[in-house]
């Protein structure tokens, strides 16, 4: 079992910086693959960024890439998510994921996530 727990999250000006952090709990987590997800009011939630289980690949969604970078600490059992040159439209409820990782798929699909954290929101001022 993994418990997940999000913080960082922030109200920023555009052009801003935040580092969101997730803590996990539990053995197995430095084994699992990990991702950020978001989601905007009246929107569907949607992949920001993964990272496979000793962060040697990570992969991002086209609207954050250069601009955000996933990484993670084993020795910690955390996740990070520094985001910089933050717009209004990064503007969500930030949810850190992890799950098994399955060789040979990568990126991960959607439903290898299967621990979630509650969240943590991001809001970006113009």
């Amino acid at each position: 079992q993994v418990q997940l727990v999000e913080s960082g999250g922030g109200l920023v000006q555009a052009g801003d910086s935040l580092r969101l952090s997730c803590a996990a709990s539990g053995r197995t987590f430095s084994y699992y693959v990990a991702g950020w997800f978001r989601q905007a009011p009246g929107k569907e939630r949607e992949f920001v960024a993964t990272i496979n289980w000793n962060g040697g690949s990570t992969y991002y969604a086209d609207s954050v890439k250069g601009r955000f970078t996933i990484s993670r600490d084993n020795a910690k059992n955390t996740v990070y998510l520094q985001m910089n040159s933050l717009k209004p439209e990064d503007t969500a409820v930030y949810y850190c994921a992890a799950g098994p990782s399955v060789a040979g798929r990568w990126p991960p699909s959607s439903n290898q996530y299967t621990y979630w954290g509650q969240g943590t929101q991001v809001t970006v001022s113009s």
